[in-house]
């Protein structure tokens, strides 16, 4: 058996929650692999809206072990208040939820860091959602970090050296905060993990790989938010691309199988950073409306421009994406035509390649497709696709060389049509 990776190839907030629990009856075990709870992954079905920001998003498959890996970095805080609503809703997770001895814990501190960080960046700053995610793993990196198998070991001793560490860090860049309240909740959530299954999650997931058991591993984020291969310096702090599952699960690169990518029809950016396709006018504003693009976690509106290509092969090069999965389709049916970016102009030459830097002199060059002009949320089969979807479903597999196995067309898992059906 190997385990299939699932993940986004834009900004992120691609829909990969979704996905994931479309996908999970044909696997045993769902597994987060990196990032923290600044990851809002929103689920609709039977008339219920759920947001997850750290439990992966099998857990609504009753019969599903899910898995926190190591890579992952988790607020005991925040981690308890998700829990919690979960369980008010009629998900007891602590039977089917296992969490990495391994996992960094994001300390009230961290929280506090993140802010001061970003106050001293002024108009430089990332645009970070001020969870603590980028100090945690500094912290994890420098060697300085405290991990949820600390817990059962002399905790309280290394919660106090990390704690004193982070705010002679506080003092030096003169920054005010209250940490009583904070620390409160935080401690209540330590106490709260201890009610749940700490594993070698290493272990585990080989374990259940020889038993012949199926595994999905379930990303954050997005590949242009990853800390190697993103638009540097503004993304996330973690490897969001198919690797990222090596590292953050313990999986052999040779254990990896199908590799699927998402992406949106369209796409869209949270905070600062560039976005070479992004649209400052009407049509942004529509695509925004339409899409009901506001940030799961924050709140954040989110910034929309045209779908690009040029990022999307690169992203797709990157993972190894062996099928494509494609979202918000139907946002995009009342526009007459589609736009769809296929190289830049750098410094007056053309490229089709990802460049070193697309924070200046980068513009978009763009082909037009026909809109389909018609509502597609019910359709349930792609017999029902109008000529010109299916032309556009064509340009993107010719322009990527993959398939799009998934195509999505509304908000509830029952508007997911699957493709090349066998």
């Amino acid at each position: 058996m190997k385990v299939d990776v699932l993940l986004g190839l834009q900004w992120g907030d691609e829909g990969k929650g979704k996905v994931v629990d479309v996908l999970t009856p044909n696997y045993d075990v769902v597994a987060r692999f990196q990032g923290g709870p600044n990851a809002g992954h929103t689920l609709e079905f039977e008339g219920q809206k759920y947001v997850l920001r750290s439990i992966p998003s099998g857990i609504f498959q009753g019969d599903k072990v899910n898995i926190i890996g190591n890579g992952v970095v988790i607020d005991p805080a925040l981690f308890k208040a998700e829990a919690e609503a979960l369980a008010a809703s009629g998900h007891d997770l602590k039977k089917r939820l296992h969490i990495s001895k391994k996992a960094h814990l994001i300390l009230p501190t961290h929280r506090f860091l993140d802010a001061a960080y970003e106050a001293a960046k002024g108009d430089a700053k990332v645009g970070t959602t001020g969870k603590g995610i980028g100090p945690t793993y500094t912290d994890k990196i420098s060697r300085n970090g405290v991990r949820v198998g600390d817990i059962l070991h002399d905790f309280d001793i290394k919660y106090a050296k990390a704690k004193a560490r982070h705010e002679q860090i506080l003092k030096s860049l003169n920054f005010a905060y209250d940490l009583a309240v904070a620390e409160k909740e935080w401690l209540e959530g330590i106490e709260y993990l201890k009610q749940f299954e700490l594993v070698d999650s290493e272990h585990e997931i080989n374990r259940l790989l020889d038993d012949e058991k199926s595994i999905l591993a379930e990303g954050a984020q997005g590949t242009m938010l990853d800390i190697d291969f993103g638009s540097y310096p503004f993304v996330t702090s973690s490897n969001t691309v198919c690797a990222g599952a090596c590292t953050g699960l313990g999986v052999a690169p040779h254990r990896i199988g199908e590799v699927y990518g998402i992406f949106k029809a369209y796409c869209t950016r949270v905070g600062s950073g560039p976005f070479p396709t992004e649209l400052e006018n009407e049509t942004g504003e529509k695509l925004c409306e339409l899409g009901h693009e506001f940030g799961a976690v924050t709140g954040r509106k989110r910034r929309c421009g045209w779908v690009d290509l040029v990022a999307l092969k690169y992203a797709i090069m990157i993972n190894g994406v062996t099928q494509l999965i494609m979202m918000k389709s139907d946002v995009l049916d009342t526009f007459d035509t589609i736009s769809a970016c296929v190289a830049y102009e750098v410094n007056g030459e053309e490229v089709d390649y990802f460049p070193y830097d697309i924070t200046e002199g980068v513009k978009p060059i763009y082909t037009e497709l026909p809109g389909w002009k018609c509502d597609m949320t019910k359709m349930t089969s792609e017999d029902e696709f109008p000529e010109e979807f299916n032309n556009y479903l064509a340009f993107l597999e010719e322009v990527t060389g993959v398939p799009i196995k998934i195509v999505s067309v509304g908000p509830d898992r029952e508007q997911t049509i699957i493709r090349y059906m066998e």
